[in-house]
């Protein structure tokens, strides 16, 4: 029995294929930029709509290829948002015979935690940071969450929002770090972590950059850490780059161009929040966590 789950999110589509003994059979992910104008119009584009499910499409012939049996499929915090997500959600139920589950904050937190966890030799308690492009989940606990926010900080939306322009000005960094931080203001961990995790494409992006990969690698990406100092020194590298220039990074996915200053923005003010100086990058989150619980 192999299963699969997809995970619709504000910036990518992407699809995990498991065994039912837990052994990755695919791994797709896919920037659609689903969440692109959303804070302006509550809306979906119907061009982000028809990107998503022409991935959608494609995931579903990778499904077949591997004799799928089981699938989940989520959506998150563009969805929970836009006023036509039944366009979209309609649309994927009739490919694939399912229907998304939007899911809350603290749902998509808690999948994140089991994805992230589940195979990282950290010490507990664990904090598990999801940066996505329509909010960003702090997640707290040991061998499962006991706290967790989730914040309406994306890198979508904070690049419509505050960072349009490229190159950033100086007001435009100083004005998205306020943003940022007022947001943050409300996390508060109930302990000290021990285990800092940081998922989600913003941060293997930032840690493929600062391993100057000239190419993505995820066994490189995995596990390796990313400090404060590193996330800083690449704002002053990305801040004075076009878009296209960003795009021109060997390592980067090109679609995750348009949003990565403000990631690595986000990154920067969420390890301050929890007075971190590091985190290890891991490649398994919320996905990860999805797919586990139909085994």
């Amino acid at each position: 029995m192999n299963v699969a789950a997809v995970d619709i999110g504000s910036n990518s589509v992407r699809l995990l294929i498991l065994t039912g003994n837990g052994v990755e059979l695919a791994r797709e992910a896919t920037v659609t930029a689903l969440g692109r104008g959303l804070s302006e119009t509550l809306r979906f584009q119907e061009e982000s709509i028809e990107a998503t499910l022409r991935t959608i499409v494609q995931y579903q012939t990778e499904m077949q290829k591997h004799d799928v049996t089981r699938v989940a499929v989520v959506a998150t915090s563009a969805s929970r948002d836009a006023s036509n997500a039944d366009e979209l959600m309609l649309g994927v139920e009739n490919l694939l015979g399912v229907r998304p589950e939007v899911i809350s904050g603290q749902r998509e937190a808690a999948f994140s935690f089991a994805g992230a966890t589940m195979a990282d030799t950290g010490h507990p308690p664990h904090l598990v940071i999801d940066i996505g492009g329509g909010s960003t989940e702090f997640v707290y606990g040991e061998t499962h969450p006991t706290y967790s926010v989730s914040l309406d900080v994306g890198t979508v939306r904070l690049s419509e929002k505050v960072l349009s322009q490229r190159p950033a000005s100086v007001s435009q960094l100083v004005d998205a770090e306020f943003h940022i931080e007022d947001a943050f203001s409300d996390v508060s961990l109930p302990g000290i972590a021990e285990s800092i995790i940081g998922v989600a494409g913003t941060f293997t992006s930032l840690a493929a950059i600062d391993l100057d990969l000239a190419q993505y690698e995820s066994s490189l990406v995995h596990g390796s850490v990313l400090t404060v100092g590193a996330i800083t020194r690449l704002i002053h590298r990305l801040a004075p780059l076009t878009v296209e220039q960003t795009a021109a990074i060997p390592s980067l996915d090109p679609g995750r161009a348009p949003v990565l200053l403000a990631g690595a923005l986000i990154a920067a003010a969420a390890l301050s929040a929890v007075g971190a100086s590091e985190v290890r990058v891991s490649e398994h989150d919320l996905l990860d966590g999805l797919a586990g619980s139909l085994l």
